[in-house]
């Protein structure tokens, strides 16, 4: 048996629009990987914790922490080189790392509760 191959308009537009969902495939994955490389990371408290406790992230990377709890809590580095108000349920607070280096941190309401930013050059 013969083996056609398909040729013509319809074969064309098929070829055409195999390439077209294959580009938006890679730019896809493309801005899914600088969205991942970007410049902006996420700290939860919840259930009395930081999640994550530890975090590495690059130079100039602003981190936000957003509470998660019921109850009010605060972020305030060891070091004393950032600290935010009491955060209300849902409220956040952000620094920008501009240096590397650890900052270790707690929550001044409940120093029980600590965390780690480990800043990469």
């Amino acid at each position: 048996m013969a083996h056609i191959h398909p040729s013509g308009p319809a074969a064309v537009n098929r070829g055409l629009i195999s390439a077209g969902i294959a580009c938006m495939a890679i730019a896809a994955l493309l801005l899914s990987r600088l969205a991942l490389a970007g410049s902006d990371s996420l700290v939860k408290i919840d259930n009395f914790s930081f999640g994550p406790d530890t975090i590495t992230v690059p130079v100039g990377t602003t981190l936000t922490w957003q509470n998660g709890d019921d109850i009010p809590h605060t972020v305030v580095a060891e070091d004393k080189s950032f600290r935010s108000k009491a955060l209300d349920s849902d409220e956040h607070f952000s620094v920008v790392f501009s240096k590397p280096g650890e900052f270790v941190y707690f929550c001044g309401l409940h120093p029980f509760m600590k965390g780690k930013v480990i800043v990469t050059p």
